[in-house]
């Protein structure tokens, strides 16, 4: 069973998560399959940009906690992403959660529909968003960063507008895609691969000097005797044990 839609449409390729029965959870399967359906669209000459979209009321609900991917596959997926030389624009009209948003921060350009809510819920299972700032923390309000890694706090599509982690908030999230993939079509591949390359430079350095750290310290995480309890009882439905 595929757990990647692809379709196209002049020119723009999208790739649809499709395995709702786990909310799109990033499960080493689906990593696997995204990350292979990139690297089709980089080397297809007649793909001008690609729209990352989802089947199911969520986007992404983060980490496949039963079948996780390798930490270094997530980290190559979001780094394929931002290094793609072509755009990738996230369509969200559903849920995004942990994982989820350093897969969405990946994207250049991020339009979120009114079903959409957002949370950071790492600290909250004894873990905290360590790989996923290589690209929430250059694009994300960092007083709202400082809030949301924090605390695990829900918050809307209008809310994720204003600390910039999604481009556009939008009621309908199609009619505010349109004049966005117009743009696109109407750039030139090179224009668009050398523009993309200018915004990203920072964040590609930030992945070359801190993934393999980060990688370790999510790790060292996973393992703790904390992180088994929070995911323990996130599984099981009830307040981990430090819950006052």
């Amino acid at each position: 069973m595929t757990l990647i839609g692809k379709s196209r449409d002049r020119g723009v390729a999208t790739l649809t998560l499709d395995s709702p029965a786990n909310r799109n959870a990033l499960s080493a399967a689906l990593v696997g399959e995204l990350r292979e359906a990139l690297a089709g669209c980089a080397a297809d000459d007649t793909v001008r940009a690609v729209v990352l979209a989802h089947t199911g009321p969520a986007f992404c609900a983060g980490a496949d906690l039963k079948a996780p991917p390798d930490p270094e596959a997530f980290v190559g997926l979001m780094r394929e992403i931002v290094a793609l030389p072509k755009p990738v624009v996230a369509r969200v009209d559903g849920h995004v959660r942990a994982g989820g948003l350093g897969l969405l921060a990946a994207c250049d350009i991020a339009v979120a529909g009114a079903a959409s809510s957002f949370a950071l819920t790492e600290s909250r299972l004894g873990l905290a968003p360590a790989v996923i700032s290589l690209t929430l923390l250059p694009r994300v309000d960092r007083t709202a960063a400082n809030r949301y890694y924090l605390t695990g706090e829900r918050f809307d599509a209008a809310e994720a507008a204003r600390i910039s982690l999604v481009t556009v908030a939008a009621d309908d999230v199609d009619q505010a895609l349109a004049p966005v993939l117009d743009g696109l079509r109407r750039a030139s591949p090179q224009g668009l691969a050398a523009s993309k390359e200018l915004v990203t430079a920072t964040v590609l350095r930030s992945f070359d000097q801190y993934a393999e750290d980060l990688i370790a310290r999510s790790a060292a995480l996973f393992a703790s005797d904390e992180a088994r309890e929070g995911m323990t009882a996130f599984l099981e439905r009830r307040d981990p044990a430090w819950v006052r």
